[in-house]
């Protein structure tokens, strides 16, 4: 396998992971495309401050997958928990009729996934994280009511 290398000074690396965060409970948040288009922009605009690369973003309904590299020095939890606090506060600013879906002041559930790609290629992954899009389309266009 042939891996595609940063470098720093005195460092050669590459660091590239994935991650899922839910929804609490499993609700329906991400479910309107305006959501989850800001949703993507926002967590853009953390990764960039934390010098990561963001290499491709889906949403489900109730979840949301992203790829990204960052450099050996990012604070992993402190990066996890900007994009969740940030996030968060900003969804329920933006369009306040995901606070009905959820009880008290969580909008994601505590717990997340994140792992390394070394286990499998990118492609590989960035073919299932594209596939969460085409099945959110398919959804979508299940759902809207503009479709009856």
């Amino acid at each position: 396998m042939r891996y595609k290398l940063d470098k720093e000074a005195h460092s050669v690396y590459a660091l590239q992971y994935h991650f899922v965060q839910c929804v609490k409970y499993r609700k329906p948040a991400l479910g309107d495309n305006r959501i989850c288009d800001y949703l993507k922009n926002k967590i853009s605009e953390i990764s960039h401050t934390f010098e990561v690369d963001v290499l491709n973003i889906e949403c489900d309904v109730d979840h949301f997958h992203m790829l990204f590299k960052s450099k050996p020095t990012l604070d992993m939890t402190r990066y996890i928990n900007a994009i969740k606090t940030i996030t968060s506060r900003e969804i329920k600013r933006n369009f306040p009729e995901t606070k009905k879906l959820l009880w008290k002041d969580a909008f994601w559930s505590r717990s997340y996934f994140l792992a390394t790609t070394g286990q499998v290629t990118l492609e590989m992954l960035k073919k299932y994280v594209e596939s969460q899009r085409v099945k959110r389309a398919a959804h979508t266009a299940n759902t809207d009511p503009g479709n009856t």
